[in-house]
């Protein structure tokens, strides 16, 4: 991008900045830390940046045009001048009607697509009469244990005017068929369904575990969605790869980006030697970060995702469907980063991650409420968050042209630098044997640990500033906070609903529906259509989770949910 002799006399001029003008100012006056970190375990920080850190930049190779690759500065030509990302509020109360109202609430706000969150009890294949569900029912999101449940959630919402994203994974398959099942319910035609599963099963090993199977056969189950999707509904993503969760343990942002993106290779590798061909699944593919505090780093991250997707896939495999390499992402603002001291500057958090998501280019948004450190988020907190994403749509100037911060040198240069850091950690886990294989030996997992643990060290030392947390406390600030509530009452009310379903079933479409699904699992047939015909047929999603138990086995890891 610039000429030799030009970065010379740039270098030189540096160098006098630096010896007659910074240097004597901080030999006097000293600066705040003795090193500038994006974070504890982040990039360093210079000074200032000039066109020498992004000298060997190439404009065509390296950056190109939004909507061309190598798409660092986006995978759409217009950016958010076509229009807005989509405002994604997640969202699951405890029963059904709750979590129906919630999204009815949401839509009628402005809210462009809904989000899904499970309860426990669902996200591991148990139905809520389970011992293992007890106390946990509709905590964490809306408990799901039959179609019936589902079909109430979307009551007076129709399929084919929304784009809903689910947070399941194990189960994803279950889920997913209640979704069809539904749309062919309403009359939906499956071509016109879209939305989003998880299904991000390599991720759960790593940072979440709420896995139910072993890896092998979670494998099988992705790609059998991956194949009946891209025949059935091709408007639907079939996973989100999901960084958020991985960050969110503890993971640095260039550990987020080669996490992903490693693990996203692993699908596409499952997928191909299944027979798969890349074009055919790859445009379904979706991915999903965190938004973290550091608002440049995050930004770098998001422009280094994309680039190094492209590169990836069309190094690697014979892509010829250029949808297929380009990288579409949803972003949720940091759920770790908030607190529950001085509950109201999550508020600021929050709007400042949601900046950084759309100064990245970010396709959909969830932006958390002020209280989600503490429980389920009030309405009122629900609806200042979505408001910071109307207001960043609507007032601020960020969406009115494509990739702003693109040329700044510090943002170029740090996007270098991630996608450099990541793209050795995916080297270093190939030697390793691939993902599959670093996670089963628990190498991911240690990597993760040790640098949250430096952060945490770090936060308690008082050298990471935690706003209201370790400085800037206020014991005056504290006060009664109202918080949504799952009752014993609801808990049992869900039971009676699942019982209602079972006494009026027909018990022998069931079990004919579910040994159907065991016959699938045992031989090499999509499992997709026969878990839809048994959630028709009122199949609880226990009943079916425990048949592919009963085939696949379960997995034995260190710690469950539950």
């Amino acid at each position: 991008m610039f000429d030799a002799d030009d970065l010379e006399a740039i270098r030189s001029a540096y160098d006098s900045w630096r010896q007659d003008a910074y240097e004597p100012t901080v030999d006097r006056f000293g600066e705040r830390r003795e090193r500038f970190l994006t974070d504890v375990n982040g990039t360093t920080v210079a000074p200032i940046y000039t066109p020498n850190d992004i000298g060997e930049l190439d404009l065509a190779e390296d950056l190109g045009f939004p909507g061309t690759a190598p798409f660092t500065r986006g995978v759409y030509s217009t950016g958010y001048r076509g229009r807005l990302w989509t405002m994604r509020q997640y969202a699951g109360m405890g029963t059904a009607e709750e979590t129906n109202e919630r999204f009815r609430y949401l839509l009628d706000a402005g809210q462009t697509g809904l989000s899904m969150a499970f309860d426990l009890p669902t996200q591991m294949g148990y139905n809520s009469d389970h011992p293992m569900a007890a106390g946990e029912i509709g905590k964490s999101g809306v408990a799901i244990d039959t179609v019936d449940d589902m079909a109430t959630v979307f009551d007076e919402i129709p399929l084919d005017s929304v784009s809903t994203s689910m947070t399941i994974n194990a189960p994803a398959s279950i889920l997913l068929a209640m979704y069809i099942a539904i749309g062919d319910e309403q009359g939906v035609d499956r071509t016109a369904l879209r939305g989003t599963i998880q299904n991000d099963l390599l991720k759960e090993y790593i940072a979440r575990n709420t896995y139910i199977y072993p890896p092998e056969p979670s494998m099988r189950i992705v790609t059998d969605i991956f194949e009946f999707c891209a025949a059935e509904l091709p408007k639907f993503n079939t996973i989100s790869i999901s960084g958020y969760h991985v960050r969110e343990a503890g993971a640095t942002a260039a550990q987020e980006l080669a996490f992903t993106l490693g693990n996203a290779l692993e699908y596409v590798e499952s997928a191909t030697d299944a027979g798969l061909e890349v074009d055919a699944f790859a445009p379904q593919l979706s991915f999903f970060f965190a938004a973290h505090n550091n608002i440049f780093e995050e930004v770098a991250k998001f422009r280094a995702a994309r680039r190094l997707w492209y590169t990836l896939l069309t190094e690697r495999y014979d892509v010829s469907d250029p949808a297929a390499t380009k990288l579409k992402f949803h972003t949720q603002t940091g759920g770790s980063t908030l607190t529950a001291q001085q509950i109201e500057n999550n508020v600021v958090r929050v709007a400042y991650q949601a900046l950084a998501a759309v100064l990245g280019g970010t396709q959909s948004l969830h932006t958390n409420g002020k209280d989600e450190a503490l429980a389920l988020p009030t309405e009122e907190s629900v609806r200042t968050a979505l408001r910071t994403q109307q207001i960043l749509a609507h007032e601020s100037g960020v969406a009115d042209t494509v990739d702003p911060l693109a040329g700044s040198y510090y943002v170029e240069s740090l996007t270098d630098e991630l996608e450099k850091t990541a793209l050795e950690l995916i080297e270093d886990i190939e030697a390793r044997g691939g993902m599959l294989a670093a996670i089963e030996a628990g190498w991911v997992q240690r990597e993760i640990r040790d640098v949250a643990f430096d952060r945490q060290s770090s936060i308690e030392a008082g050298e990471h500033v935690i706003v209201g947390v370790n400085r800037f406390e206020d014991e005056e600030a504290k006060s009664k906070v109202d918080l949504e509530e799952v009752s014993q009452g609801q808990q049992a009310r869900q039971i009676e609903r699942l019982n209602t379903v079972r006494n009026r079933r027909d018990e022998t479409a069931v079990q004919g529906a579910l040994e159907s699904v065991r016959n699938a699992a045992t031989g090499d047939d999509n499992l997709m259509p026969p878990i839809i015909q048994a959630v028709k047929a009122r199949a609880t999603v226990g009943e079916i989770a425990d048949v592919m138990r009963d085939e696949f086995g379960e997995y034995a890891g260190d710690a469950r949910p539950l």
